[in-house]
């Protein structure tokens, strides 16, 4: 299965929801194989020069977009207590299969999909 839709994901992000992905059929870069040394700012600009939506466990995003009025292609904000790599996969794969995230700021939790746009 091919996937239009493009992923960075950030360092934060476990291994295993990239190879998922991966295997899934997503084209998705890990900031691990380019810089893990990149900065927050670096990354965003890389997603969207790349049009690549930015996938990451990191808060401090939400601060670039909304106080600092940095564009965006998309972010994913994986905002989850439980650490257990499984169970965020399985809310990952939920929203990607029935909400648009393009031009969005997404903050997934155990219990709800918030999304605020971007534009």
């Amino acid at each position: 299965m091919v996937v239009d839709m493009k992923f960075l994901a950030d360092v934060n992000v476990e291994k295993q929801i990239i190879d998922y992905l991966k295997k899934s059929g997503y084209n998705i870069l890990w900031v691990p194989d380019l810089d893990c040394r990149m900065i927050d700012e670096k990354i965003l600009e890389v997603a969207n020069k790349e049009k690549r939506i930015l996938i990451t466990n990191d808060k401090d995003f939400g601060d670039i977009i909304f106080r600092q009025k940095h564009i965006s292609t998309g972010i994913i904000l994986i905002h989850i207590k439980d650490q257990n790599t499984q169970h965020k996969l399985r809310l990952l794969q939920k929203l990607l299969l029935a909400y648009g995230i393009y031009g969005n700021f997404v903050v997934l939790t155990e219990k709800k999909v918030r999304i605020i746009s971007t534009e």
